[in-house]
C-alpha cells in the first residue's frame, strides 16, 4: 500500500465469520467499518443451508453483504474458518484493497492476521469481549462489538433527546456523570508512558500520534472503552494531564503530564 493513501481513503476488504459475529449487530458494525475507509468487498462465510441461518437474510441484503456458501463437511468441525482464509489470500494477492477488516471472535484468524500485516495490509479486527488475547493484538486495532453497539445506541438517544429540548439539561448532566468516571489505573499508566515516549524538552506530545501510539501498544485500547467517544474526551476528565492546544487558530492539541515525578 502506497504512503500517500490516507487511512480515510482505504479500500477495506469486510470477511465475516458467520459462525462467531453478531446478526443484531451488523449495522453498526458496517458503520463502525465506514470510519476507517471505504468497504469495496463485503463478504460472509457459512452454511447458508441451515435453518439457524435464515434470520440473517435480511440483514444482508440491507448491508450489501455477500453471503458465501461453505458446507460443513464434518458434524462439530467448523470449515467457515478455511474458506475465509483462502479467500482473503485471493484477496491480498489481487491487490484490489489497502486493508482488511477481520469481523470474528475466533483466535483461528491470528495468524491471518499477522500474514496480512506483513503484507502491509492495514488490519482491523471486530469481535466481542470474549476474543483471545493472540488475535486482538495481531490486529492494528482492534475493536468490540459491545461498544459498537454500546456507542451506536448512545447516539440514538442523544439524537432523540436533541428533538425534546426539555429533557437537554439532563442530558449535560449525564454527559458530565460520564466523563468523571475515571479510566483504570494502568490505562492511565499506559498513556503516561506514551506521552513520556513522544515528548519533546517542553514535554509535550502531539495528540494525533498519541492515539496511534496507544494503538500500536494495545490494538483494543478505545476510549470508549471507558465512556468516552474521543481521546480527547478522555484526556480531559483524567486529572493528570493537560490538553494544550497550539499551532495556526489552535486547531492542534498536545498533551502534558502534569505529574510525571508520579511514573
Amino acid at each position: 500500500m502506497a504512503e500517500a493513501v490516507n487511512d480515510k481513503d482505504l479500500r477495506l476488504a469486510v470477511l465475516i465469520d458467520a459462525d462467531n459475529a453478531s446478526r443484531t449487530a451488523m449495522k453498526d458494525v458496517m458503520a463502525e467499518v465506514a470510519v476507517y475507509g471505504t468497504p469495496t468487498i463485503k463478504r460472509i462465510y457459512g452454511d447458508w443451508t441451515s435453518p439457524n441461518m435464515a434470520s440473517w437474510k435480511s440483514i444482508l441484503l440491507e448491508c450489501a453483504i455477500t453471503p458465501i456458501q461453505q458446507y460443513g463437511y464434518t458434524t462439530g468441525k467448523n470449515s467457515t474458518d478455511s474458506a475465509m482464509i483462502i479467500d482473503a489470500m485471493d484477496i491480498l494477492y489481487s491487490g484490489n484493497c489497502d486493508g482488511f477488516v477481520l469481523v470474528s471472535s475466533d483466535s483461528d484468524f491470528t495468524r491471518l492476521a499477522v500474514r496480512l500485516r506483513e503484507a502491509g495490509m492495514k488490519v482491523y479486527g471486530m469481535g466481542e469481549k470474549k476474543t483471545p488475547k493472540p488475535f486482538i493484538v495481531a490486529c492494528d486495532k482492534f475493536v468490540y462489538i459491545e461498544v459498537i453497539r454500546a456507542a451506536a445506541k448512545q447516539a440514538a438517544e442523544a439524537a432523540k433527546k436533541q428533538e425534546a429540548p426539555a429533557v437537554r439539561p439532563a442530558r449535560k448532566e449525564n454527559r458530565k456523570a460520564q466523563s468523571s468516571a475515571p479510566a483504570p489505573a494502568e490505562i492511565v499508566e499506559l498513556i503516561a508512558e506514551s506521552v513520556e515516549d513522544l515528548c519533546e524538552e517542553d514535554g509535550l506530545a502531539h495528540m494525533g500520534k498519541l492515539g496511534n501510539l496507544l494503538l500500536k501498544k494495545q490494538p483494543d485500547f478505545d476510549p470508549r472503552n471507558y465512556g468516552f467517544s474521543k481521546l480527547s474526551k478522555l484526556i480531559r476528565a483524567l486529572d493528570r494531564f493537560e490538553l494544550v492546544p497550539l499551532g495556526d487558530e489552535n486547531i492542534e492539541f498536545y498533551v502534558r503530564d502534569t505529574c510525571p515525578e508520579d511514573k
